[in-house]
This record gives C-alpha cells, structure tokens and sequence, in this order.
C-alpha cells in the first residue's frame, strides 16, 4: 500500500477537525442550520489555513442528508460520494491551468442543469486570481444572478488581484494565520497517533517554521520524521533538517555586535555555512530573535506574548539589557533589507556578511540611524569615564558683551533643599533621558534643567519641534514617576521654550555658601 503525506492523510473531515479558523467555521455552520446559505464565497488568507479544505466540507454540508449542527455526517451516500469525488455535483477548479474562458464558458452551459443527487452543485475555483481578464469577465453574470442550486466557492492567496467588480459578488472570509500554540498542539495530537516519538521543544520550532500554515508544518514533520525514522526526533534533528540555527547562536552573534566584534560575527557565520545552514533562513530567524528582545524592552508582559523555553527568555532578559531599543529598531531594519535582497542573490554570504559590518561598525553607514548609535555610544562612553577621541576638538565660549568684553555666568542662590535636587537631577540627566528611551531620549537631548521651586525642576527646551513633544502631561508624568521609583524623591517637572539669545549658563549655589563667601566688616559712619 503507498504512503499518504501527513497532510493528506489528516485533512480536516468536518467543521470540528479544522484548527484556528472558528470565526469562520461558526459562521458558516450558523447559515447552513439557518438555510440561509448565500450563492458566492470568496476564501482569502495565506497558503495552508483551511481555504480548500472548509469549501470542501462546505459542499458535504449543504448536500449532506443527515446534516448534524451544520457539519456533514460522513455517513450518508451523498457525503461518501463527494468525499470519494464520484460526485457531479461538486466540481473543484485550479485556476492556475485553467484560466482561459473557454473554462469558464464551459461552467456557464453545466451550471444550467440541476444537480442529480443533494441540493446543490458546487464550484470550488482555487486560486481564482488566476483568471485571466476575459475570463472573469466572463464569470460575472454568472456570479451575480446564477441559479438557486448553484454555490460559488472561490478561493485565493492573493486577493488584492481580484477585480472589485466579483469582490462586491462575494461573500468575502479572510482566514488567519494559524497560531504557533494551535500547530503545535495539533502536530502532537497526529504524532501520538502516528506513534511518532517526538521532542515538543522540535514540535514548536517546526510550528515556528511553518509560519501560520497547518500544510506546511505537517509537510516539515513529514520530512523531518523521515529523516530520522525509527527513533525519536529531537529538536537537534530539526535544526539540522531544516537548515535552521539555535538560539543560543543567535545570542552569541547579538552580543559579539553589541560589543562590536566584526571578526567574531564573521567567523560564526563562516561556522554556520561550514555546517550546512540555510542563510536565507538564518536572517528570518535572526530578526525573529531581535524582534522578541525589542519586545522585551517595550512591553511589561513580554513573558505572555514570547512562546519559548523559560531558559530561553532568561537568556533573552539577559540580552536585553545589552542596548537600547533605538539601536535594536535599527538592527531590525538592516536585516529586514537584508531579507527582501537575499531571496534572488547569488551571494548571500557576502551580502550577510555586509550586514553584520553595517551592525558592529555603524561610523562606515553614513545613515541617520547608525549616527544616533554612535552619539549614544559616545555618552555612555563619556558616562563610564572613558576618554573619547573626537575628529573635531570644540571648545564652548561665553558669549561677548556689548564692549566686547566677555561676561561671566550669573551666579544665583536657591535654598539647599532645592539645590540638592537640581544637582542630583543634573548628575544623573543624560542617564535618566537613555534610560526612558523612546520619544524621550530623542526629544530631551539639547535640554538644560533648572529650578522652579520647592521640590519642582523645570526642562528647558532650546527647539520648538522638541519643547512640544517634550511639554505634554503623559511625557512629564513618566519623567516623575521614574525620578520617584529610582532616586525615591518626589520631584515635579515642568517645561519652558529658551528665549532667542538666553543663556542657559547660570550657576546655581545654596544661599548658605552664598553668605559664607561675605567677608566685609560692616561700619557705620557719623554723619
């Protein structure tokens, strides 16, 4: 007896077999137990989602004798013969080869007859924008007013080369992409029925891989338990199946670039060719791994949304921590380019490879992203008391006075109180301003803070663009509330625009040190 592929051998039966697609599902059985069954459908959604499959047990269901809540028995001679395609009431199309309008001249003269067993005949038209102009032409009269037996089932990965002419004909369903939890739990469902030993740590990366498509994810089983047929799959079987790379690769590139290690990065990739990876695949999976530490940066329930190991995320937290978001939006990028031009490269090494010089080397990319990384690895530089060399040495002057004479900085008291908070706010700014990240390190950078009171700083903005980004309530109120949790002081912010011309030099000292500096002797003349 030949081998049926996995994917064949469990496509879904009924309506309860199909997986990520209830919305759609409870729908269709609701108009099939309500008789309310329209005359045009229109599938949409990505490969391997159900499309083909649901209008298959659309057309069991509608025909079926002994419907039971909407889904087909399978028992009834009419759902057998369907089932087994002896059935001339319901006609699969591949558009693909016959998209001509000859074939669909031919489905005008057989719509005219009823159908010889069930209710309905059905026409299933997969990839229905492969229809060629005239032929859709062609199928619009027939789509708009055909006879009450008739059910159109059109299905397509591309909706967008729809014309809207049938689009507004249709009753239109988009399907999901299918969760990795609902692949994952279905693979493990068919491989206990398959008696197929198998790792669930290889059963999600092959979820991962399938990117939303149950087809696709029985298909890579297929292979993989091919591969290693009689003993148990392990996750390190799938990675050496599918070309794929581990985790713990992946954060030993990201904190060689981090670090700026451009031979380290080139070695473990030169490592990774050597053992047969696929680069293409490797860049997919890297952005995924920088996409999931952006998202630990970003989100306060990270742990929810990643489906990983908890060994991974402790790994994930700890690689975090290693740069800022900017910078990781900024990884992400260049090998999200790296992804679109790698598909038809005949290069793909050197292309990977430029990348990675792109990541540890941001001063060779004259790109406004890789200066802000540079900036900000200057002051963290500057910040850990590193000695920066830079290719301009500038020196800050005081502006002249009328007479040419330059005037020094105003000296003002405030009480120390105040004092103490303007010079731990101050201290500490370009520390506060990274740590914030987001709009508030872009906008805060050219800003100087002074006093405004008991327990209240002011932000003084030097750019309009900035000073109405900065001034809002939600950005102050963040601001506040870092100062309260890190430094345990309850300072309030305000902003202020600078004026044209002010400066923004004043020293501020406690009025305390301020008396201490009088030493005049005060004497009283007779008059």
């Amino acid at each position: 007896m030949s081998y049926t592929a996995l994917y064949r051998k469990w496509r879904p039966a009924g309506f309860s077999d199909v997986k990520g697609q209830d919305h759609i599902v409870q729908t269709l059985k609701n108009q099939i137990t309500s008789r309310r069954i329209g005359h045009a459908y229109l599938f949409c959604g990505t490969r391997g989602t159900g499309k083909t499959s649901i209008a298959k047990i659309f057309a069991r269901a509608v025909n079926c004798e002994n419907p039971e809540d909407g889904s087909p028995c399978g028992q009834c001679q009419t759902c057998r013969n369907i089932a087994s395609g002896a059935s001339l009431n319901v006609v699969e199309i591949d558009a693909a080869s016959n998209n001509g309008v000859e074939n669909i001249r031919d489905i005008r003269e057989q719509v005219q007859y009823p159908p010889t067993e069930g209710n309905y005949r059905v026409y299933i038209i997969d990839e229905v924008h492969m229809l060629s102009t005239g032929a859709f032409n062609a199928l619009l009269k027939t789509l708009e007013e055909p006879p009450s037996y008739v059910i159109f089932i059109l299905a397509t990965t591309e909706v967008q080369r729809i014309p809207i002419t049938v689009l507004s004909r249709c009753q239109r369903y988009d399907f999901k992409r299918i969760t990795i939890q609902t692949l994952t739990n279905r693979l493990k469902e068919l491989s206990q029925a398959e008696q197929i030993e198998v790792e669930e740590q290889a059963l999600t990366y092959i979820a991962k891989a399938a990117d939303g498509s149950m087809r696709d994810a029985l298909s890579l089983l297929d292979q993989c338990v091919a591969f290693h047929f009689g003993e148990q799959l392990t996750y390190d079987h799938v990675l050496d199946i599918l070309g794929a790379v581990d985790t713990g690769i992946f954060s030993q590139m990201f904190r060689a670039v981090t670090e700026g290690q451009t031979t380290q990065c080139i070695y473990q990739l030169e490592e990774l060719i050597l053992q047969g990876r696929e680069l293409g695949q490797f860049v997919t999976d890297f952005i995924w791994y920088l996409r999931n530490l952006l998202l630990i940066q970003a989100t306060d329930d990270a742990q929810d949304i990643l489906d990983m190991s908890s060994d991974n995320k402790k790994l994930l937290e700890e690689d975090a921590k290693r740069t800022d978001g900017e910078t990781l939006m900024r990884y992400i990028r260049v090998f999200s380019e790296l992804s679109n031009q790698i598909r038809y490269a005949a290069q793909k090494r050197v292309l990977v490879e430029l990348a990675f010089i792109k990541l540890t080397k941001p001063q060779m990319e004259p790109t406004y992203d890789s200066v802000i990384e540079r900036l900000n690895k200057i002051e963290d530089q500057l910040e850990e008391g590193i000695s920066v060399k830079l290719p301009v040495q500038t020196q800050a002057t005081v502006p002249p006075a009328l007479d040419g004479s330059v005037q020094p900085a105003e000296e003002v008291a405030i009480p120390k109180a105040q004092l103490e908070d303007l010079q731990l706010v101050r201290n500490e700014w370009g520390k506060i301003i990274r740590a914030l990240g987001g709009v508030i390190r872009s906008s805060f950078r050219e800003t100087v803070v002074e006093p405004s009171g008991d327990s209240c700083l002011c932000v003084v903005f030097s750019s309009v663009e900035n000073f109405e980004i900065g001034r809002r309530p939600t950005i102050m109120t963040e601001l506040e509330e870092y100062v309260r949790n890190t430094y345990k002081k309850d300072i309030y912010f305000k902003a202020r625009l600078a004026g044209n011309g002010e400066r923004l030099d004043t020293i501020y000292v406690s009025d305390e040190e301020l008396r201490s500096r009088i030493h005049m002797d005060i004497t009283f003349e007779d008059e």
